[in-house]
């Protein structure tokens, strides 16, 4: 296998010139999630952050290997450390990837390209950004070849790496069930919550259910609903007011929206933001208006966006994305974890002091759980 070449790039346009250099018939990885595409990182960059924290600070880390017909890109942000290109908007971190069309890398070949592009992405770390002791990615899912790779890498270029927790995602296989088979295997209380938030729903008068797929005529009436019950309910405003109504658009010219709209007597009183991409989908924002909780809205509009992404979409997922909130238990089926990594590169002072402040912290943390109780405070 040729060797793999990479490069530092320092904003989205450079970064397209690059593709664009590639030619015709690249593409970027169908399985790719939504987290790790360009389409979400450049809206993220340009309207998920405080107004002009970003400015300059995006760096890119570019990798390609034209032999087996793939490229991968890094993206990350630059300050007093470099961080990944993620905030509290992101469930997962991870590289875009692209391919070209009929590629066909051999048995292992994509592992071993994750594997290169891993080692030169940390010595461009080392060398190009030299002014910075410390990495911090974040969420990740550390069992991908490459989350273990740059790990690996960063420590062979004079890093001292450790990971620490996020937060837990909890998820549904769907195992190819019909919507009715999975609702059965839901516990009683929330098929109950469900069932009587119809009944009152029907009593208080016409009640119905929009999901908003396109970007037809429709569009921006759905996305100001979705606003509007946000503002209603009890969740706090967003830092950016542009990111979800920018998203909804976003989402619904790659297709992948699934908007939910649950109106009372016309009036909207419950929304839902789900995406859908490769076979799986993902509950990203959920509200319902303060003072209709006897209806419970949010638990009626979560059923039929089961209903439709099982049914219609036949997805083999469903994600409930960042948090181990109780309720996510009850329509999950599994759990797993998200954590980041952090380097520190010890052959500077600053990063010397910031590894021992922190791996003598861990340790002290570790010895005093493992301490008798009533001992701590000795």
């Amino acid at each position: 296998m040729s060797a793999t070449a990479a490069k530092l790039l320092t904003s989205f346009e450079a970064l397209r010139s690059e593709l664009a250099n590639l030619g015709a018939g690249w593409f970027e990885r169908q399985d790719s999630d939504f987290f790790c595409t360009l389409d979400w990182f450049e809206n993220l960059a340009h309207c998920g952050f405080e107004e002009g924290t970003l400015s300059s600070d995006i760096r890119l880390l570019f990798g390609i290997n034209t032999q087996l017909g793939i490229a991968i890109c890094l993206p990350l942000r630059s300050g007093d450390k470099l961080m990944s290109l993620s905030n509290y908007y992101s469930s997962l971190y991870g590289p875009m990837q692209w391919e070209r069309q009929g590629a066909a890398p051999p048995v292992n070949g994509l592992d071993e390209f994750q594997g290169e592009a891993a080692q030169l992405f940390a010595a461009l770390i080392r060398n190009q950004m030299a002014q910075q002791a410390e990495l911090q990615l974040s969420p990740m899912d550390i069992d991908t070849r490459f989350s273990s790779g740059l790990g690996a890498a960063l420590r062979s270029n004079g890093f001292r790496t450790d990971r620490y927790f996020c937060f837990g995602n909890w998820f549904l296989q769907v195992d190819h069930r019909p919507f009715e088979t999975y609702r059965t295997s839901l516990p009683s209380a929330l098929q109950h919550s469900i069932h009587r938030g119809q009944r009152r729903l029907s009593k208080q008068g016409d009640w119905s259910v929009h999901v908003q797929t396109q970007a037809d005529a429709k569009l921006d009436a759905a996305a100001a609903d979705f606003i509007s019950v946000y503002r209603q309910s009890w969740k706090q405003p967003e830092p950016r007011e542009e990111f979800i109504p920018s998203l909804i658009t976003l989402a619904a010219q790659n297709q992948w929206l699934r908007l939910g709209i649950l109106r009372l007597q016309g009036q909207p009183v419950a929304a839902q933001l789900w995406i859908v991409k490769n076979a799986k989908a993902s509950i990203f924002k959920l509200a319902y208006v303060e003072g209709f909780e006897r209806f419970s809205p949010g638990s009626v509009l979560t059923a039929h966006l089961m209903r439709y992404v099982i049914d219609v979409d036949r997805v083999g997922e469903v994600d409930y994305l960042t948090g181990d909130d109780a309720y996510k238990k009850d329509w999950m089926s599994q759990r797993r974890e998200r954590w980041g990594l952090l380097a520190l590169r010890v052959g500077t002072v600053h990063g010397l002091a910031r590894a021992s402040r922190h791996f003598l912290g861990k340790a002290l943390r570790t010895l005093r759980r493992q301490m008798p109780a009533g001992q701590h405070g000795l």
